[in-house]
């Protein structure tokens, strides 16, 4: 009877943690690892020549770019319109985010679902109408499980409506210099419409505004997670999240149309990268190229934090002015992108003004400070006044004289004697 009663332990021990290893592999497929079709293609007329980059692009379009600086470290058809998938969550999360932030929302808030939220297709939580879930649930659902369901409802929450929402997204890509973006929806469902189109570089615009809001990464790293009390599970589409060094999010995206494609974002030492990969033919091309652009980016480039001899901000005279000088205030030097290897060509140049006329206001400029690597100019900043300094006025002379008078001073009345 033991013997019998362990076998049947152990078969469903077994049973169990096959039922939980299916529910997982089950969401994950249903968010977005799909079979692409035949139809799919991968090439893009007249694209740049792929040969030619430092790394294996098995994709239409890629893009490496710095978090810090926004500049671009390697491009592949970074221009060339295509279509996102979830990776249009990206911009989704980035007005939510904003919402958060400036207080007009808050993780807690309760959001009841709308018809028009529950009827979206593809990746969901299967919400139910009239069904309330937080901010928070609403968020997790749609970074980690990239639920289109969630991601509908939260834009509807932001903006009163749908429409008023994906009007809010493309003034918000306009305002981040997205040139060549234009959003039908919150979701990247591309089945009923040709016109949900964007670039790479476009992407990495907006996933290095998203990474500004810190608290972000406290969703896009997370592996599984589960809402409804452990009833719906949440496996992060992004397999970066796990096996890749560094990684801090940020969204994957699946459709036939777009291919497979991510937009994935990694920070080591104080280097933070994006690599966004768009129209590969497979999941694990997309997932191979990203790794292999931020593998790159790592070895190769570093972030260097320049330091200015304090020495050389000397005091400004100032001429006419109620006291003869003004301190200065040092600049906050923000550390700067270099080549590995570079750090000697690095150049703090300070140039600052020996006199000025009064009167001098707190916060004006007289000076700033260059920094150069090589022959090439970096960043400058602006050396500003710690004080003020008003303009001596007819009153502030016969003061003076009278004091110089009375107290019988030998030293010439208009110096600090």
């Amino acid at each position: 009877m033991k013997k019998f009663l362990g076998v049947l332990l152990c078969v469903a021990i077994f049973f169990q943690l096959s039922v939980i290893g299916f529910a997982a592999d089950r969401v994950a497929k249903e968010n977005e690892d799909i079979e692409l079709p035949s139809t799919f293609t991968s090439s893009v007329p007249d694209g740049d020549d792929v040969s030619k980059l430092p790394v294996d692009v098995k994709a239409k379009s890629a893009v490496l770019m710095d978090v810090a600086t926004g500049k671009v470290l390697m491009e592949y058809n970074a221009d060339v319109k295509l279509f996102p998938a979830s990776v249009t969550k990206i911009m989704t999360i980035l007005l939510v985010a904003e919402a958060i932030t400036t207080k007009r929302i808050t993780l807690a808030d309760k959001v009841p679902c709308s018809q028009n939220a529950a009827s979206k297709g593809g990746s969901q939580i299967w919400l139910e109408e009239g069904e309330q879930m937080s901010v928070d649930e609403l968020l997790r659902a749609t970074v980690i499980g990239s639920a289109n369901d969630a991601a509908t409802l939260l834009g509807e929450y932001i903006s009163g409506s749908e429409e008023a929402f994906i009007n809010l997204m493309n003034a918000r890509a306009k305002e981040l210099g997205m040139k060549n973006t234009h959003f039908v929806n919150a979701t990247g469902l591309d089945d009923a419409t040709d016109e949900h189109l964007t670039t790479s570089r476009d992407i990495a615009l907006m996933s290095c505004e998203l990474l500004k809001h810190e608290f972000i990464t406290e969703y896009t790293t997370v592996w599984m997670d589960s809402l409804r009390n452990g009833e719906t599970e949440l496996v992060n589409t992004n397999k970066l999240v796990r096996f890749y060094e560094g990684t801090t999010g940020l969204k994957t995206g699946t459709t036939a149309k777009a291919g497979c494609c991510v937009s994935a974002s990694a920070k080591r030492d104080n280097l933070h990268l994006v690599a966004v990969v768009m129209g590969s033919e497979n999941s694990t091309d997309r997932f191979e190229t990203a790794k292999a652009m931020l593998s790159w980016g790592f070895s190769n480039y570093t972030c260097y934090a320049p330091e200015i001899d304090m020495k050389l901000l000397k005091s400004v005279i100032v001429n006419g002015g109620r006291v003869n000088s003004v301190t200065v205030k040092a600049p906050q030097i923000s550390p700067v992108l270099i080549k590995k290897g570079d750090e000697e060509k690095v150049k703090v140049t300070v140039d600052l003004c020996e006199s000025v006329n009064a009167p001098v206001y707190e916060n004006q400029t007289l000076g700033s400070v260059k920094i150069t690597v090589g022959e090439d100019e970096i960043c400058q900043y602006k050396i500003t006044s710690q004080t003020e300094a008003l303009k001596l006025t007819y009153f502030d002379c016969l003061l003076k004289v009278f004091n110089f008078i009375s107290n019988g001073k030998t030293a010439y009345p208009f110096t600090n004697a």
